[in-house]
């Protein structure tokens, strides 16, 4: 269902939420929770990225840097954007799909959206470098505010001991929408953060009432549960069995008011999304 928000407009992109959006994704990174370096050449991640467009991906999320719970590896931003900047260069131009940065560093926001970029997907909302706000609104880009407490991506994980609950999920990313600038808070995207502190019950909760958060926040909600460790816990699956149990997520989410979802199964994702829609008589044709 389309929430009654207004459409979001960013360099040349219109959101209007008639149906969920999916963000296909692309780990450039050797230690990957979900793909395990399979897409760390620039040739590899432009043909997967290709791929996911192809599939039907609105959204194409590329990554430099892991955030995995367990055994990341924190990189400086010079590498970082040595692993995302040629990809960038390549996918310019030759996409429907919009680029997405996902960093948390301002340096490399920047130099992503100068090779092409056209959101800046930013699982700390700006805690970790508030530079990385400056940036997205300097270049027009959109922003995915994520959601964590910490600062630090080890922080953020070993917060879980504490998990915040969803009104203070809520309250917390409020509070970072309403000092965003204004301009910037317009083409915002706010994501709870499923799985960056939170155990199952939370996931579960955020996801079931992603609708209610939109409509707390006045945005539209972005919601990640791909491969996550609760649908593992949830299943019993190893990693890289979850892509059924992430359309259950994903259809779940959507039909809850998430409006973008984030995943690594695009095919799988946005054919279940089109049938469960046409089913319950939602979301036109994709365009």
């Amino acid at each position: 269902m389309g929430l009654p928000l207004p459409p979001i407009c960013f360099r040349g992109l219109t959101l209007d939420w008639s149906r969920p959006y999916v963000m296909g994704v692309v780990n450039a990174t050797p230690d990957s929770f979900s793909e395990g370096g399979r897409f760390t050449s620039t040739e590899a991640a432009v043909a997967h990225a290709l791929e996911l467009d192809r599939d039907g991906a609105d959204f194409i999320d590329v990554g430099g840097e892991s955030t995995r719970p367990v055994g990341a590896v924190r990189v400086a931003a010079d590498v970082e954007i040595r692993r995302v900047v040629p990809i960038f260069e390549r996918l310019a131009g030759r996409t429907r799909a919009a680029l997405s940065v996902d960093t948390t560093k301002a340096e490399v926001a920047r130099a992503a959206l100068a090779a092409g970029a056209e959101l800046v997907n930013d699982i700390s909302g700006g805690r970790f470098d508030p530079g990385v706000v400056a940036a997205a609104e300097s270049a027009g880009a959109g922003f995915v505010c994520g959601h964590v407490r910490g600062d630090s991506i080890a922080a953020v994980h070993a917060s879980e001991a504490a998990p915040p609950t969803f009104d203070q999920v809520a309250e917390e990313l409020g509070h970072r929408l309403a000092n965003l600038p204004h301009d910037l808070r317009r083409r915002t995207i706010a994501d709870p953060g499923l799985g960056f502190g939170k155990r199952i019950q939370e996931n579960l909760e955020l996801s079931r009432r992603a609708g209610e958060l939109a409509a707390r926040l006045s945005c539209p909600v972005m919601v990640g549960p791909s491969r996550k460790r609760f649908l593992g816990q949830l299943t019993g699956r190893p990693v890289g069995d979850r892509d059924a149990a992430t359309i259950g997520a994903a259809l779940a989410a959507a039909a809850a008011g998430a409006s973008v979802i984030r995943v690594h199964d695009v095919a799988g994702v946005t054919a279940a999304l089109r049938v469960f829609g046409a089913v319950r008589g939602e979301w036109g044709e994709r365009a």
